[in-house]
């Protein structure tokens, strides 16, 4: 269905319900969508491409929208593939189509597509730079590593619509939980962007020095206008600069036989009957790792209750701190409870790897448990219980 944003703008995106598995590692068990729009004005404009996976559906929905007319430009805001897949088969229906992209995206064209002619048919163009449609006109603005470096966004003033690559994106085809736009939204922010914060909030400072955004159109989700588009700026500027989204505490456990797995249970219980504000937990071997990593930056408190194993931390554990280590992860407390049976050394590894992140704070008393919870270990374990609802009484 070819869905309307504005009276010159056209949505002709795709959803890829059978995608399982987003950029090889993501699940998506509802699919995926992939956006392109088209700006029907005195010259015609295409925003962005499709992922090849889409493409025939996309061509046929591009057709219908164009309604005989020929398209003069296409903008590509960002060059990964799921975007820019199908440029060459756009380029090779509408020869005379010009691209329009940053200078770094078209270093890319020729990468991506070996064998196109592109000559004569690339216009460079940077922060500040405009395009006229006739009615519409297009602003660009550099977004750089909004994930990648090559990225730009543009505003259309005469519509107030911002198209926005990557940038307010989520999991999931078109239409899914539209309700809940944030679930979805936040696991994919802090799993695509997670490490770019400094560059998000340049990215929003320009946005926010726009005149009067009435619809944000991403390259995945829905077109965000009214309050769902309020409501998404306000949490990516909460994302962007790390800080704390819901107050509560977080608990990741990996468990090989059961004991850790018991042990975060009952520090649960311990905080639920202190009052703490939302205790989530996951176990870190049998639920989905990006979901886990969205929950760590959701909330300020980070508990980590791990199995010593091989010298070392049991591998989900491993897994799941990298994985935090490297999208930035930051300005949070982070708690310790390890197991083991004759040498535990899981909290020594767990440290070893939190000492890559930076603004973090390590609650006292890292507790130490044998095989199972013992009842000596009540004390330690009510105490650490304590010092993590210190956070809350500030």
């Amino acid at each position: 269905m070819i869905q309307e944003v504005c009276k010159n703008i056209k949505f002709v995106g795709c959803d890829d319900p059978e995608l399982r598995l987003f950029e090889g590692q993501y699940v998506t068990p509802e699919g995926m969508c992939y956006n392109s729009y088209v700006i029907l004005d005195d010259q015609i404009a295409i925003m962005d491409t499709i992922d090849p996976r889409c493409q025939e559906e996309w061509a046929a929905k591009l057709e219908k929208a164009l309604d005989g007319r020929q398209p003069d430009y296409l903008v590509v805001h960002h060059m990964e593939p799921d975007h820019a897949g199908s440029i060459a088969r756009l380029l090779n229906t509408y020869p005379n189509v010009k691209v329009v992209c940053s200078a770094m995206a078209q270093k890319m064209l020729k990468q991506f597509n070996e064998d196109l002619d592109l000559t004569d048919r690339v216009q460079a163009v940077k922060e500040g730079d405009t395009l006229s449609l006739g009615h519409c006109t297009l602003q660009f603005i550099a977004a750089p590593s909004v994930h990648w470096p090559e990225v730009m966004m543009s505003y259309v003033p005469e519509e107030q619509v911002l198209f926005s690559a990557d940038g307010f994106g989520k999991f999931g085809v078109y239409d899914a939980d539209a309700d809940d736009w944030a679930c979805e939204a936040r696991r994919y922010y802090f799993n695509i962007c997670g490490k770019y914060g400094v560059q998000v909030a340049k990215a929003l400072g320009k946005v926010a020095a726009l005149s009067g955004v009435k619809a944000i159109c991403p390259l995945h989700g829905p077109v965000l206008k009214d309050e769902a588009m309020q409501e998404a700026l306000r949490l990516y500027n909460i994302w962007a600069h790390y800080e704390v989204e819901t107050p509560g505490v977080f608990i990741a456990y990996a468990s090989a036989h059961g004991g850790t797995a018991a042990a975060a249970e009952k520090m649960r219980e311990l905080l639920l009957e202190r009052g703490c504000p939302k205790v989530a937990i996951a176990d870190l071997c049998r639920t989905d790792m990006a979901e886990n990593v969205e929950d760590a930056f959701r909330y300020g408190t980070l508990l980590c209750c791990a199995a010593s194993y091989d010298a070392g931390v049991f591998p989900a554990m491993h897994t799941f701190l990298y994985k935090l280590s490297i999208k930035a992860y930051q300005k949070r407390r982070i708690a310790l409870l390890e197991n083991g049976s004759w040498a535990p050394c899981a909290a020594r590894a767990m440290k070893g790897l939190i000492e890559k992140m930076k603004d973090i704070t390590l609650i006292e008393p890292t507790v130490t448990i044998m095989s199972r919870m013992h009842r000596s270990d009540q004390p330690h374990m009510e105490q650490l219980a304590d010092n993590i609802m210190e956070a809350f009484k500030e």
